[in-house]
């Protein structure tokens, strides 16, 4: 049979079959942003694996800095010893330290080193907390974890540069020219106890002028408010007053209000952290509520 006989004169029509109109309000409504969601996510081992090359690479960076530092760190301690020559000198003492151990000004150099490495790595070392966390965060989170590394490092260092060229002259003027009932009595300064003054007041004040980013976390939990903040200011300087006479390393009134000062003015920008956080966070969630 030819193939042509084969076909059919007439095909059985089918009904059309055309996508259903939907209402104009109902398809805008359809159309929404999807939800934002972490950059990624990684098993348990894969944590491991990560945080473990993290660490080398950060242990690696800080080698390499501690390397650099010691090599530095001889002209680094003309540098920090400066304020107490010029405490001696101005006390028309004898302006020189000395080390009462065969490896104490050794130590010193090597100590001070280390120190500097982990210094000149900081940024490496954050860069590399950084990408430990950067793909568990939301995009607004990562923007706002860049803000807090440099606020934290900027801060930091900050908190130094105040207890070098302020706070440490002080104390060292006080302790140097405070004059005992003896006069016979002459100070014999060793290296390897200036040294732990200087840590002492330089990193304590690192670490207070790191307030406003203690304000900030505790905002951003909802652990305090701007409010809460104000309305026990009396107490937190209570609490200053008293943390401030532990930390000063002299028993005079003078430093205890050159350790108060910073410490006072940065919980008051604390709390206007804090009301920023606040307010950007109660942004978010009205918006949030009204694009349901």
């Amino acid at each position: 049979m030819p193939l042509r006989s084969r076909i059919p004169k007439k095909l059985p029509m089918t009904p059309s079959i055309r996508p259903e109109s939907v209402p104009e309000s109902e398809s805008n409504a359809q159309i929404t942003t999807p939800p934002e969601e972490p950059a990624g996510a990684m098993t348990f081992f894969e944590h491991l694996s990560e945080l473990r090359k993290r660490i080398i690479y950060s242990l690696y960076a800080i080698g390499i800095g501690a390397f650099i530092g010691v090599y530095v760190s001889k002209y680094v301690i003309n540098f920090i010893i400066r304020p107490i020559i010029k405490a001696l000198t101005a006390a028309h003492l004898n302006a020189e330290l000395v080390y009462t151990h065969p490896a104490g000004y050794l130590n010193t150099y090597i100590t001070l080193g280390v120190y500097i490495g982990i210094v000149l790595a900081s940024p490496v070392v954050l860069y590399q907390i950084w990408l430990f966390v950067a793909p568990a965060l939301y995009k607004h989170e990562r923007s706002a974890i860049t803000g807090f590394l440099f606020s934290t490092v900027f801060l930091f260092l900050s908190g130094i540069a105040f207890g070098y060229f302020i706070t440490l002259p002080y104390i060292l003027r006080f302790l140097v020219s405070f004059q005992g009932p003896v006069s016979s009595i002459k100070p014999m300064i060793t290296v390897n106890e200036y040294f732990d003054l200087v840590l002492l007041v330089l990193l304590g004040l690192g670490l207070v002028f790191e307030l406003p980013i203690l304000i900030f976390f505790l905002s951003l939990f909802g652990i305090v408010t701007p409010k809460f903040l104000w309305k026990n200011s009396k107490y937190a300087i209570l609490i200053i007053s008293v943390l401030a006479a532990v930390v000063t390393p002299t028993p005079d009134a003078m430093t205890m209000l050159i350790f108060m000062a910073p410490m006072v003015a940065l919980y008051y920008v604390g709390m206007g952290v804090s009301w920023f956080t606040i307010r950007r966070r109660n942004r978010q969630t009205e918006a949030a509520v009204e694009a349901r």
